[in-house]
């Protein structure tokens, strides 16, 4: 019997593994079209200079260098024996081919990474990319999704639509691609039923895995100009929608993370996404009183 009511993402690895295992973050040097003028330059309204990239470490290194720093951190840090390469800042496969393979490939030069996950957007994966991808072991894609509703997305400047997404989630899940979906929780003009029928939606397709934001000025990002437009989440209004969230996810669906906290150096506001443990703590302290648990009103 699991610790949570619901359904965590470390439970989902040590259950396909038989142990723990910990991501690697790693820069791989990708950019981003959202940014660099192929569809806009100024990115998502939520993103800063680093691409959200929260992990601090030297990224001057090359991947091998990368890899084998985290792994011995990790491995005097948690006696990890088991590894994924985590491709996390701006779009992961924007790249040609072949540079990719060649990124891709040098994330595996220890035999105790035995996956990988990348960080991408749906409409940056194309078929061929796909192919690629599907050849590693343990592949999953992160698809930043943060809504299904198209005038939030055109809102925020995504770059895309749903349609793109689930075009994107349908080609990766044919290849044997697992795929998590983000979620950005309190985006500008939001209601709690848009928030929940993205929650339904996400419950419907059963993803794979799924993490949970908050919507969080960040300085240098473009929604610094929202600050006096929106209303931020306080964190009981954040816990109670990640729980509300969680009755319409599969209960097959591994919960990434369920709060998050970026470099306090570039926080603006909400100042408590800073205590990720105390809002985990809250969110746990939630399901039990109300009784909820992962899937309750998932209809499939």
């Amino acid at each position: 019997m699991r610790d949570k009511r619901y359904y965590p993402y470390s439970d989902y690895l040590k259950e396909t593994f038989g142990e723990r295992v910990f991501k690697i973050t790693i820069d791989g040097g990708f950019s981003c079209p959202n940014r660099d003028g192929t569809i806009s330059t100024g990115g998502c309204i939520f993103c800063d200079e680093t691409g959200s990239f929260s992990m601090g470490h030297d990224v001057s290194l090359d991947i091998e260098s990368q890899v084998q720093k985290g792994i011995s951190y990790l491995k005097e840090r948690h006696k990890a024996n088991k590894f994924l390469a985590y491709f996390q800042a701006f779009t992961n496969t924007y790249k040609p081919l072949n540079e990719l393979k060649k990124i891709y490939d040098s994330a595996f030069c220890d035999e105790s990474v035995v996956g990988i996950s990348i960080g991408t957007r749906p409409d940056c994966t194309e078929d061929e990319k796909l192919d690629l991808i599907s050849d590693y072991p343990h592949p999953q894609l992160e698809f930043g999704l943060q809504t299904i509703h198209d005038e939030t997305l055109k809102l925020i400047n995504r770059g895309h639509d749903y349609k793109t997404f689930e075009d994107a989630y349908f080609r990766a899940k044919k290849r044997g691609i697992e795929v998590c979906v983000h979620l950005i929780l309190g985006l500008p003009y939001e209601t709690r039923t848009m928030m929940l029928e993205t929650a339904k939606r996400l419950g419907e397709l059963e993803v794979d895995g799924v993490k949970f934001h908050c919507l969080t000025l960040l300085k240098g990002s473009r929604l610094e100009a929202y600050r006096d437009k929106i209303k931020l989440l306080t964190e009981e209004e954040y816990a109670n929608l990640v729980c509300e969230s969680f009755e319409y996810l599969s209960p097959k669906t591994a919960i990434h993370r369920v709060a998050g906290s970026g470099l306090r150096s570039l926080t603006v506001e909400p100042k408590w996404i800073n205590h990720k443990f105390h809002t985990q703590n809250l969110i746990d302290k939630i399901m039990w009183e109300k009784d909820i648990f992962q899937g309750d009103k998932c209809n499939i």
